[in-house]
């Protein structure tokens, strides 16, 4: 398979519809649609046409559009058949695209080409797939965001800071017997830290987006008969897990998806943690503790008449999550009203006050859910945009080679912080695709769906 090969797929969703697109894409593209619809093809011009198949038999009426390289999405001839949207005729039609030299195309390959010919970036050409996977409007801006380059322009200033920085450093090395200061030391030290800053805003910013693509993975954990399972019925709006007043009543994991101003918070209700137990319940905590150890969020449920019995024993357990919000519940049992930052709160600004069967405090618990998922609101509005995980790591390893080369060069280790800088360079580089190798664009190409 080569990038001068035709290509051919279905761009539309699959099944039946009213209109449906078969796109070509390659240096054939203008010849095999004219045999298919026997005519000659003008670029950007709508052409009303029977599309045909091989004894000259009409398949079906539709339109035609020729886009000539390189104004095109892939930067090749590309043509699009617009058909009536039944699978069988889009499918024929594609078989004769096939008989005429054209091949099917592989998951992502339009968007591969668009890359390879310099029409996307990276970053963009992955925002066009979660553009299409966008859930709601919120998400679908961001991906929109992304894919006009917002976040790659913001990359590609910083790796052309990161450039005057290696350029200075390595013209500094050549006169290693002079002192750094001598050589414009205070000027590359304060460049060094400014760009550490831009750095890490910008990595909040796609932590952010990454949360915005990906959801947010929240644990619900607590001690038996907190009313974990009755906050996730809440939290869901619906009957969801079963309620009792018998300890160990959840043995099993119990997932629930809801949004949140446009994050997908995925909850999982767990079995109450505790000394003890039966086989079966055992087995549940153990796959609570599992479950804890890859969550972004733990929503510690205590019993809002003494939260601090149930602190030992989920104490352990959460310590590798980096989020916590401690939900005292059951609070319209108390004779007294809630003091919201009591001095046995770990985190006392992360403590809400709730009563999960009468739907108090529920409003006040989305808004914290709200903030810990993504920020105050506003944070995620003008300006976001969506990153994905490989993102976010190629970052953080970016601002850790930063704050090494920041260290190398404070010792006047030229060579040392050199090669940070260049680390930290090829870092930000695979995130727009300017130093990724073959094997990362297929595997990130492989997860498009077949039109795209």
């Amino acid at each position: 398979m080569h990038a001068t090969d035709t290509i051919v797929a279905i761009a539309t969703a699959p099944g039946a519809g009213g209109v449906g697109v078969v796109r070509l894409s390659g240096p054939r593209s203008r010849a095999i649609a004219e045999v298919i619809c026997d005519c000659a093809l003008v670029p950007r011009h709508a052409h009303y046409v029977r599309f045909r198949d091989a004894r000259n038999e009409a398949l079906d009426d539709g339109i035609a559009l020729y886009f000539q390289a390189p104004a095109s999405y892939t930067g090749e001839h590309v043509v699009e058949l617009q058909a009536h949207g039944s699978p069988v005729v889009l499918q024929q039609i594609v078989a004769r695209c096939c008989e005429l030299g054209a091949r099917h195309a592989r998951p992502g390959e339009y968007s591969e080409r668009a890359f390879l010919n310099g029409k996307l970036d990276l970053a963009q050409a992955e925002a066009v797939a979660d553009l299409i996977a966008a859930s709601d409007a919120r998400a679908a801006r961001a991906a929109r965001r992304a894919l006009d380059g917002v976040f790659s322009q913001r990359v590609d200033a910083l790796g052309a800071e990161l450039t005057a920085l290696r350029v200075h450093v390595e013209a500094a090395i050549d006169f290693a017997d002079e002192p750094l200061d001598t050589l414009g030391g205070a000027q590359l030290r304060h460049r060094l830290a400014e760009a550490r800053k831009a750095l890490d805003t910008l990595l909040h910013e796609a932590e952010r987006g990454q949360k915005l693509r990906d959801g947010v993975h929240a644990v619900i954990v607590g001690p038996p008969n907190a009313g974990k399972s009755s906050l996730l019925n809440a939290l869901a709006g619906s009957e969801r897990a079963i309620v009792t007043d018998i300890a160990g009543t959840t043995r099993d994991l119990l997932r629930e998806t809801i949004r949140l101003d446009g994050v997908e918070l995925t909850l999982v209700d767990t079995a109450g943690l505790r000394e003890g137990g039966d086989a079966i319940e055992r087995e549940g905590m153990r796959r609570a503790h599992a479950e804890l150890e890859r969550a972004d969020l733990a929503i510690v449920v205590l019993d809002a008449r003494d939260p601090a019995a149930g602190r030992a024993a989920v104490a352990g357990a959460i310590a590798p999550v980096p989020r916590r919000l401690w939900v005292h519940n059951k609070s319209d049992l108390l004779t007294d009203a809630p003091v919201h930052r009591s001095a046995h709160d770990e985190d006392r600004d992360d403590t809400v006050h709730v009563s999960a069967r009468a739907g108090t405090g529920l409003d006040t618990l989305h808004a914290r859910l709200r903030a810990l998922s993504l920020g105050e609101p506003g944070d995620a509005g003008e300006g976001a945009f969506t990153a994905r995980a490989r993102h976010v790591e190629a970052l953080r390893r970016a601002a850790a080679a930063l704050a090494d080369a920041e260290v190398e060069l404070a010792r006047e280790s030229l060579e040392l912080a050199a090669e940070a800088l260049r680390a930290a360079h090829d870092d930000l580089g695979e995130i727009t695709g300017r130093m990724a190798p073959d094997d990362l664009l297929g595997h990130i190409f492989s997860s498009f769906c077949i039109g795209k």
